[in-house]
């Protein structure tokens, strides 16, 4: 299922979100603190903080044709940062919310 932020960005479900990872071919980030995901994350996830998104996304994400699935702990700093990459010119990024509520598993 799909939701649109006004345009910004897209809101798509955890089930959603697992099937275009199992389906290959996405950039999975996480814009949690450093801390946070040192003590968990999705597998393949990329670190990118909501605090430095607007800097560092380029060398991280170079690609932005690329689909992007985004997510933090409870979804308001990844529905912040979907609207962000959006707005740089990212044309195929989704926001699943938080791992809090991920139930498909985590690696350390």
């Amino acid at each position: 299922m799909f939701w649109n932020w006004g345009g910004a960005d897209n809101r798509i479900d955890q089930k959603t979100a697992k099937e275009m990872m199992d389906a290959g071919d996405v950039v999975v980030v996480d814009v949690r603190t450093p801390g946070e995901y040192a003590s968990g994350r999705i597998e393949n996830a990329v670190l990118l903080p909501l605090d430095t998104i607007g800097y560092d996304a380029g060398g991280k994400l170079p690609d932005k044709d690329k689909k992007i699935l985004v997510y933090c702990l409870s979804g308001s700093r990844s529905r912040t940062a979907a609207a962000i990459l959006t707005r740089a010119g990212y044309k195929n990024v989704y926001d699943f919310g938080g791992i809090g509520s991920w139930p498909y598993g985590i690696v350390r």
